[in-house]
C-alpha cells in the first residue's frame, strides 16, 4: 500500500524541498507581516482592524487574480521550460504582463473615484467604511506594485528560480514591520497615522519588493533573458494556446476572488466583533497551511516540468504522493491549530465577544484544514500543473458559489447560529474540491502535454 502512495525516488523528494522550502518561507514572512500589521491595529480597537481586513480583502481580489495571471501562466512556462522552449515562454511572458497592467490600472481607478462606497459593499457601519476608504487611498500605488511581485515571482517558480522571491520576503517583511511602527504610532518624529500608517507602510515595503523581483527578472535574469522591450514583443502565434489554458486559471482564481468577496461581506454584515475575529483567525489558519501551499506550488512546477519531458507515467505516481503528503501535513496543522490557535489570538487586544466566537471558528478550521490543504495541492498544484485547467476553473467556481456561499448567508444572517457552524458553511467547498480532485487525479485524465498540441 505504502509502495502506491509513496515514490521511491530520492530526487524527487529532494526536488520537492529544494522548490517548496523557500516557498514556505516567503509565505511565513508574509503571514507574519500580515499578523503583526492586525496586532499594531488592534492597539487601536476593533474598528481599524475590520477596516482594514475588509479594505484588505478586496485588494485580495486583485491578488488572486495576479495569482490566476501568473499561475495561468506558470502552467505553460513550466512546461517550456521543461522543452527549453524559450522563445515561447518570453510570449507568454509578455501576454501575461500586458493583462496585469490592464487590470491594475481599472482597479487602481475603481479605488480612486469609488472608495467608499467600495467599503459600503462589505460592512454598513460608518465608522469602518471612513476607516477602510482612508486605507484605500493610502494603498493607491498597491495594485501595479503587488501586480509584477505576483506575477513575475509565478513565473520564476516555474523555472525553478526561488530564492529571488525568497530574498524579497525577508527584506520586505523588515521594512514593512519597520515603517508600520514608525507611521502607525508615529516615531521618529512622525505623524501618529494609525490604519493610514499601516497602508504606508505596506506600500513601502511593496516599492522594495518590486524592485529586487522586477530588477532582477528584467535585468539580471540569464536563464530566460526577459527584458523590458519583450513586453511589446509579437505573441500572436501563441494567443490561442494561451487563452486556451490561462484563461481558465485566471477564471477560475476571478470567481474564487470574487467568491471569497462573497464571504467577506456575509462576515462584514454579520458585526464588527465576526468580522475581527475572522481577521484574526485567517491569520492562525494561514500559518497552519504554510507547508501545504509551499507543496502546491512546486507540485505545480514539478509535474508541468515533468510531462514538458514527456515522463507522463512518472507524473501520475508522484502526484499520488503529492496528495498524500497535503492529507499528513493537513492532519498535522489541524492539531497544531487546536493547540496553539488559542495562545496566538491571544496576542491580540480585543473583547470577550470577539474572544469566544474566535475560540469557536479555531475549534471549526482545525477540522477543516485538512480538505484546505488537500485541494490547495490538487487544484493549485497537481492538476494545474498538468494543465487540467478546465476542470480546476470547474471545481474552483461551482462549489464555492452554489455550496458554501449560500450556506454561509444562511446559517448566518438567516439563522444567526454559532460561529462555529457559520465558519464551516462558509468552507464546505473544500470538502467536496478534494474528494473530486482526488478522483480526478487517479483517473489519469488531467495530464496533458501542451508542446503535443
Amino acid at each position: 500500500m505504502l509502495e502506491k502512495l509513496f515514490v521511491k525516488d530520492k530526487e524527487f523528494y529532494r526536488r520537492v524541498i529544494q522548490i517548496s522550502t523557500p516557498i514556505i518561507l516567503q509565505n511565513v514572512i508574509t503571514i507574519g507581516v500580515n499578523m503583526m500589521d492586525t496586532i499594531m491595529l488592534g492597539k487601536y480597537g476593533e474598528v481599524q482592524l475590520s477596516a482594514s481586513s475588509l479594505a484588505n480583502d478586496f485588494i485580495n481580489i486583485f491578488q488572486i487574480l495576479c495569482m490566476g495571471m501568473g499561475c495561468g501562466a506558470a502552467v505553460l512556462t513550466a512546461q517550456y521550460w521543461g522543452s527549453r522552449d524559450i522563445v515561447s515562454l518570453k510570449k507568454t511572458v509578455s501576454i501575461m504582463l500586458r493583462f496585469m497592467f490592464s487590470i491594475a490600472a481599472v482597479l487602481t481607478c475603481a479605488v480612486l473615484f469609488f472608495a467608499p462606497q467600495i467599503m459600503t459593499v462589505y460592512t454598513n457601519e460608518a465608522d469602518v467604511i471612513s476607516k477602510g476608504a482612508l486605507y484605500f487611498y493610502w494603498s493607491l500605488p498597491t495594485f501595479f506594485l503587488m501586480g509584477i511581485s505576483l506575477t513575475l515571482t509565478q513565473v520564476l517558480r516555474s523555472i525553478g528560480t526561488v530564492k529571488i522571491p525568497l530574498r524579497s520576503s525577508i527584506i520586505s517583511f523588515f521594512v514593512n514591520i519597520f515603517f508600520n511602527w514608525v507611521f502607525i504610532f508615529g516615531h521618529f518624529g512622525m505623524p501618529e497615522m494609525q490604519i493610514a500608517g499601516a497602508a504606508l507602510g505596506t506600500v513601502i515595503a511593496r516599492v522594495v519588493e518590486t524592485l529586487i523581483i522586477g530588477g532582477h527578472f528584467f535585468f539580471m535574469d540569464e536563464k530566460i533573458r526577459f527584458r523590458i522591450r519583450d513586453i511589446f514583443m509579437p505573441a500572436g502565434d501563441i494567443t490561442a494556446k494561451y487563452f486556451k489554458y490561462s484563461v481558465p486559471v485566471m477564471a477560475s482564481d476571478s470567481l474564487l476572488a470574487f467568491g471569497n468577496t462573497a464571504v467577506s461581506i456575509i462576515i462584514g454584515h454579520m458585526g464588527t466583533a465576526f468580522t475581527a475575529a475572522y481577521a484574526i483567525v485567517a491569520v492562525i489558519q494561514r500559518f497552519s497551511t504554510v507547508f501545504t501551499s509551499g507543496i502546491g506550488m512546486a507540485s505545480s512546477t514539478i509535474t508541468g516540468n515533468r510531462i514538458g519531458e514527456g515522463k507522463k507515467e512518472q507524473a501520475y505516481h508522484e502526484a499520488i504522493t503529492l496528495i498524500t503528503i497535503a492529507a499528513i501535513i493537513g492532519i498535522l496543522a489541524g492539531v497544531f491549530i487546536r493547540l496553539c490557535g488559542p495562545m496566538i489570538s491571544g496576542f491580540y487586544d480585543i473583547q470577550p465577544e470577539t474572544a469566544q466566537i474566535t475560540d469557536q471558528m479555531i475549534s471549526a478550521v482545525s477540522l477543516m484544514i485538512v480538505f484546505q490543504s488537500m485541494q490547495s495541492v490538487l487544484t493549485k498544484g497537481v492538476l494545474r500543473g498538468g494543465g487540467d485547467t478546465k476542470f480546476c476553473m470547474m471545481v474552483d467556481a461551482v462549489f464555492l458559489w452554489i455550496v458554501s456561499v449560500p450556506l454561509g448567508y444562511y446559517t448566518g444572517l438567516v439563522l444567526h447560529l454559532d460561529a462555529f457552524i457559520v465558519f464551516l458553511s462558509l468552507k464546505a467547498d473544500w470538502m467536496i474540491k478534494s474528494v473530486l480532485g482526488t478522483l480526478r487525479v487517479l483517473s489519469g485524465k488531467w495530464i496533458r502535454n501542451l508542446n503535443e498540441e
